[in-house]
């Protein structure tokens, strides 16, 4: 029987782990930690599993990964992802585009919108399965490419019904932003929204305003010599030429709660000596764990989000697109919230989908 299994992912912002049935293996579609502590990777989860197949470098995709190396299975990833991974994982390299054939099954992969690398899967099976990971139509900085028909679609809701286009958000950032004195540090995934965020205000408040931490400036690095992003961002070139020390009003900083790297390090020195809520301020932009949401609950904390998920449009949108028989709304809290939505899918909320 050919059939998806959710492991994780349905009913909470949790790790996302699906498990593929082809009817002759088994496979896993990401292999996901957190985002929160204590959200572990189950390595119950890689019982009888034949291979593994990630869709982006972020934590709650590929979190597990060390151990898939651990069990010695085979890990589909694009060569962007596959830095991510530890140096003892077998890697099989799949295209950012195009077509893999893998035991026998047509296995075809596009631009995700949201993360270097980071790519949806639609699977050759019944009548086409699309697996979203996650995914943006909304950026001005990695391309998305348009999947084929698939009638079965595990969609990213991490949005919800949240409809708030990216131009409203970012009329909400910049307000913020100009409301604050000082300087305003922005904690991010390097390999997310820190170059397109950097593009943004460099456009709005000028490129001397903008500081990149190391990891940063490394992932920026490689994605402007990538070749594969919209040619416009050649804009964020002059940040290359400055040193990452420089003294700048918005500080571009992993990691995206600020719970390690160098936003922690802004976050913990600028508490120390009183700076925090007088002329140095934090914004978390992102979904926010416990450690980001302590440090929104004192003075200088803010949050206000920036769209790297699909809003409820875009969901809709991708289903007519698709012409959808049957979807699962992942990564949402609430995902019983869609069956009072007119879409003209069938929702599923429990773990196990026929193809």
């Amino acid at each position: 029987m050919q059939s998806v299994r959710i492991l994780s992912g349905i009913g909470d912002k949790g790790p996302a782990c699906m498990q593929l049935n082809t009817g002759n293996q088994r496979w896993l579609l990401d292999c996901g930690f957190g985002p929160e502590a204590h959200a572990q990777f189950n390595p119950a989860w890689l019982d009888g599993v034949d291979a593994v197949f990630i869709t982006h470098d972020h934590i709650d995709h590929i979190g597990g990964a060390s151990h898939v190396v651990e069990a010695g299975l085979p890990i589909y990833a694009t060569a962007q992802t596959a830095k991510a991974l530890p140096p003892a994982a077998v890697v099989r390299l799949l295209p950012e585009q195009g077509k893999t054939v893998i035991d026998g099954i047509s296995l075809t992969t596009g631009r995700n919108g949201h993360a270097m690398g980071g790519v949806w899967m639609h699977f050759a099976m019944g009548d086409g399965l699309f697996y979203s990971g996650d995914w943006s139509e909304e950026s001005d900085w990695f391309p998305f490419d348009l999947p084929p028909l698939a009638a079965t679609a595990i969609l990213d809701c991490s949005y919800h019904l949240d409809d708030v286009p990216q131009a409203d958000r970012f009329a909400a950032l910049d307000t913020l932003l100009d409301g604050l004195d000082g300087q305003v540090l922005l904690p991010v995934p390097p390999s997310g929204r820190a170059g397109e965020m950097a593009l943004h205000l460099i456009r709005r408040y000028g490129v001397q305003s903008v500081m990149l931490d190391p990891e940063c400036m490394t992932t920026l690095r490689a994605a402007l010599s990538s070749g594969t992003l919209n040619q416009h961002v050649q804009e964020i070139a002059p940040l290359l030429d400055r040193s990452p020390m420089e003294q700048a009003r918005f500080l571009i900083c992993d990691t995206p709660n600020a719970d390690g790297g160098a936003a922690w390090g802004y976050v913990r020195a600028w508490h120390e000596s009183g700076r925090l809520g007088q002329d140095a301020h934090v914004v978390f932009t992102g979904h926010m764990t416990a450690h980001a949401r302590g440090i929104c609950s004192v003075p200088g904390g803010y949050f206000q989000r920036w769209n790297v998920h699909p809003p409820l449009r875009d969901q809709i949108k991708m289903l007519e697109r698709l012409r959808a028989k049957r979807f699962a709304p992942a990564f949402c809290t609430q995902p019983e919230d869609y069956l009072i939505e007119d879409l003209g899918v069938e929702v599923f909320m429990h773990d196990l989908i026929r193809l």
